[in-house]
């Protein structure tokens, strides 16, 4: 987000104490000064100054917050609002992020700021995605922010941004259903291992998962002695993934059964292969 630069004049000021006394001074310093005594621009000034010169994000979010505090529903207040929310989520303080970035579409639904408040909201819960083990709550609550970005925001110069996030996002859940599966299929718990790749072929055919999704379906299948679930499995590999490594060994294992891979029976993967041959699957 661009930020005006702060005017060596008004740098000068606020560093010869207007703010702060001493040098580098912090937060603990800072609430000590009388706030109420400066224009809503001079501590929107200091806050930008701290964001830009120190390493702690959280100093500029106090001199945003103040202004909220000081001059309300003024458009200095606006901006501050705006930036509290990139302060925090620079500070990783994502659940702040998200409560300012929201207070701001709440109040301001209509500014040109909006689309970038939606999204630093979905990117609050984007960042957190490789931090929450298998809870994969806050990854769909970034699919659901992201999405908002590209929908009500398309021209906006985040939208490109919000739909490669989403895309990895999304092939994040992919690789969550892949994890549990493989985890399954180890443990030769096999039913269950199906089930988890089926979610994979089924809901995230578009990611880069599904190669391996039905290569271990075909494993899976074989070992239960499902042949025909297995050689269609491999069909569709062969159809869509054929250069892959993953076809390579679902052929493997296929033909070292006597099997070859051709659909075959009716399950719910003729109905998957059906729909490949007629192009409506990818």
């Amino acid at each position: 987000m661009a930020r005006s630069k702060i005017t060596t004049s008004m740098t000068a000021a606020l560093l010869a104490g207007a703010l702060l006394t001493g040098c580098g001074g912090n937060r603990a310093t800072a609430e000590r000064q009388n706030l109420d005594r400066f224009t809503a621009e001079e501590i929107y000034r200091r806050g930008e100054f701290e964001l830009e010169n120190s390493r702690r994000p959280d100093d500029a979010v106090f001199y945003f917050s103040e202004i909220e505090r000081l001059y309300p529903y003024s458009e200095w207040a606006k901006r501050a609002l705006i930036m509290q929310a990139y302060g925090n989520h620079r500070a990783r303080n994502y659940e702040e992020a998200r409560s300012a970035a929201q207070r701001f579409l709440d109040t301001y639904p209509g500014d040109e700021d909006a689309a970038y408040a939606q999204y630093l909201l979905a990117l609050s819960y984007y960042d957190q995605i490789d931090e929450v083990g298998r809870d994969q709550g806050l990854t769909f609550q970034a699919l659901q922010g992201l999405r908002r970005v590209i929908e009500d925001y398309p021209d906006s110069e985040y939208a490109r941004s919000a739909i490669l996030k989403f895309d990895l996002a999304f092939d994040h859940l992919a690789g969550k259903e892949m994890e549990i599966g493989r985890y399954y299929l180890k443990r030769g718990h096999y039913t269950s291992a199906i089930n988890r790749f089926r979610v994979v072929v089924e809901e995230f055919q578009t990611t880069t998962h599904t190669p391996e999704a039905l290569m271990r379906l075909v494993e899976a299948y074989l070992a239960l002695g499902l042949l025909d679930e297995a050689q269609t499995a491999g069909a569709i590999l062969g159809h869509n993934f054929q250069s892959s490594p993953f076809y390579e060994d679902a052929f493997r294992q296929l033909r070292g059964r006597g099997l070859s891979a051709e659909a075959q029976g009716d399950s719910w993967l003729t109905n998957i292969y059906r729909q490949t041959i007629q192009g409506r699957w990818l």
